[in-house]
């Protein structure tokens, strides 16, 4: 992530019509029942197993408003301020990145996506449509559809992934 930031900063700083470019981004890896992740900005990685669990933590205006009380969670998801993102990659020299280590079982799907989903699915039909649709393929091209469908007012990136074995030593 570091050398991402370090990348789209020296862009943004080097071409006038990158000015002020950023990005948010999620990535982990998996090695035997762990779980890895790292993020910057209000792109997010979910556990969903036995519940839906977000893992990462936005960083938003919004979400720092709800952490501190001054917001409801469901006042939070429809603050007209939601976009102000307040980490991203790219915007400054250095960028401060989240990590966590999350312990995952065999069935577990893991979700990495962008706001453009969360933004317009909920967590329950976000479980609902991966629990459904047991090919994940099919499952990500109807989280998408689902948005788009809820009025897709953004981008929107959809990344399943399933651990079925112990192919990771």
């Amino acid at each position: 992530m570091e050398h991402a930031n370090d990348s789209v900063y020296q862009e943004a700083m080097t071409k006038e019509r990158c000015r002020g470019m950023g990005t948010t981004m999620v990535a982990a890896t998996i090695l035997k029942d762990t779980l890895y992740i790292t993020n910057v900005g209000d792109s997010r990685l979910y556990v969903i197993g036995n519940g839906i669990r977000q893992i990462t933590h936005d960083h938003s205006l919004v979400e720092e408003m709800v952490r501190m009380g001054k917001l409801t969670e469901e006042e939070g998801r429809n603050h007209p301020d939601k976009n102000i993102i307040t980490r991203a990659i790219g915007v400054k020299e250095t960028v401060s990145v989240d990590c966590f280590e999350e312990k995952i079982g065999i069935r577990d799907v893991i979700l990495l996506c962008s706001d453009g989903l969360t933004n317009m699915v909920s967590d329950e039909q976000i479980q609902q449509i991966i629990k459904t649709e047991k090919n994940l393929q099919k499952a990500a091209e109807l989280l998408v559809e689902t948005a788009n469908r809820n009025g897709g007012r953004d981008n929107i990136t959809v990344l399943l992934i399933s651990r079925k074995s112990n192919e990771v030593k």
